[in-house]
């Protein structure tokens, strides 16, 4: 697999990401998913994008079958290393999430935190990539089966743009995507390359979703540690869909 700059980001910062804030609401975020998805006991989850494994391996310990896939090997060394430690099996797979399915295998498949959704390279279509993503997921998933996926909200990009980051390239209001060379995240590493963040609005996320094939249960505000089926405000991070196949 060729290094991709979110690959080579997150590898390297994959010890300093379960500092993050938005990292700390895990246990309720699981409550959540148990009882919105309605999972069979012992049923089949997918965590894509599942980065260093705080979904999977508490899934995994409610007696979930669960498969982790993550572009980066850093952050799934991690996530086998929290496996271990909690005596769970989670099958780990490193690959790009534009180039998995496994057609009708899983009773609910979670994509959060941008795991991998909305994290794109220069030289990504700004809307094909995600539709590709889509697609994935409601091919793996079984019939009546439940996603439940964050995106990058547009309402609070839009708010915080200026005149100048338009005109500098960060700020794209024609393809909604952000650039960043995240040396603020990264002061030591000078090579990364530029990251592009793709946002969405409510009706343009649920759109791309019915258009992929999932039945759109709804939009609502999804940022960490505020879950819940609450409208979208102007200052959510996240939205969060919720939607069946």
């Amino acid at each position: 697999m060729t290094t991709n700059p979110w690959q080579y980001f997150f590898d390297r910062y994959a010890t300093r990401y379960d500092d993050e804030v938005f990292t700390k609401n895990t246990e309720v975020e699981i409550e959540f998913i148990i009882e919105h998805t309605n999972t069979p006991p012992g049923g089949t989850i997918l965590d894509l994008g599942c980065g260093t494994g705080r979904h999977s391996v508490p899934l995994a310990q409610h007696g979930f079958r669960v498969t982790g896939v993550d572009i980066s090997e850093g952050m799934l060394e991690i996530a086998q290393q929290r496996a271990g430690e909690a005596g769970v099996s989670i099958d780990f797979i490193r690959t790009d999430a534009t180039s998995f399915m496994r057609a009708d295998s899983f009773d609910t498949v979670l994509c959060l935190c941008e795991g991998a959704f909305c994290l794109h390279n220069e030289d990504d279509d700004t809307l094909r990539r995600d539709e590709t993503i889509l697609r994935n997921i409601v091919t793996s998933l079984k019939t009546g089966g439940t996603l439940i996926l964050n995106a990058l909200s547009a309402l609070r990009a839009v708010r915080a743009a200026t005149d100048e980051t338009v005109q500098s390239g960060q700020f794209d209001p024609m393809t909604m995507t952000e650039r960043s060379d995240v040396h603020d995240l990264l002061p030591e590493v000078s090579n990364v390359g530029k990251l592009r963040e793709r946002y969405y609005t409510a009706p343009e996320l649920r759109r791309v979703a019915e258009d992929a094939g999932l039945k759109v249960t709804g939009v609502f505000g999804g940022t960490a540690g505020n879950w819940g089926f609450r409208p979208v405000t102007l200052d959510d991070y996240e939205l969060m869909l919720i939607g069946t196949k």
